[in-house]
């Protein structure tokens, strides 16, 4: 590569069209180098995230499945994975988790149905995104609860399903030790998230 680094998570505006698509409409899209998303009937490309996203991930992704599958609680999983909330919403969240009780969202080629725990590791070009439509999005169809990472901030936003919104219930930075209201027990420390 001779130019600068590059990093193409930015996330560009789209247009709704009419007719709306749908689930079968998207899962018909050629296969290609892209990843999309359904939003409200209107497909959204998925920009590639960078190393620093995707180090992120993994370092929220792994102790995630040792508590949570450790614990029999239920199963951790990370994107890419079609999440259909809807014949016409379909999200690619970052990591994901669906606890055992409602294991029976889980299918072959996808969930089908709003996942307990959604995390979203925000960048300059979707942060705007996931923190107002996605999250909207995710309150109306039940997510129980919603991590925003941000490795700019470095800091780990905590919110709550409570009266069909998602409200922060807490904000750890780096020095705080993560917990969560749906997770009882489970400690992270934020530091490690964004060393």
């Amino acid at each position: 590569m001779t130019g600068p680094d590059r990093i193409g998570e930015a996330t560009p505006e789209y247009i709704r069209p009419s007719p709306l698509l749908t689930y079968d409409d998207y899962c018909h899209i050629p296969p290609g180098h892209q990843r999309y998303e359904l939003i409200g009937g209107a497909v959204r490309v998925v920009p590639s995230p960078s190393v620093s996203h995707q180090r992120v991930s993994k370092r929220l992704l792994v102790p995630l499945i040792q508590w949570i599958e450790g614990h029999g609680l239920g199963e951790v999983y990370s994107a890419p994975l079609d999440v259909v909330l809807s014949e016409y919403d379909v999200v690619q969240p970052d990591l994901v988790y669906v606890s055992k009780d409602r294991s029976s969202i889980i299918k072959e080629a996808n969930i089908w149905g709003a996942p307990d725990l959604v995390v979203e590791i925000l960048s300059p070009g979707t942060a705007r995104w996931d923190q107002g439509l996605k999250r909207q999005l995710y309150a109306r169809f039940g997510v129980r609860e919603l991590w925003l990472v941000d490795p700019q901030a470095r800091s780990i936003e905590v919110a709550t399903l409570k009266d069909g919104a998602l409200l922060t219930s807490q904000v750890h930075c780096v020095g705080a030790i993560l917990s969560s209201p749906l997770l009882p027990g489970f400690a992270l420390d934020v530091e490690r998230v964004f060393a």
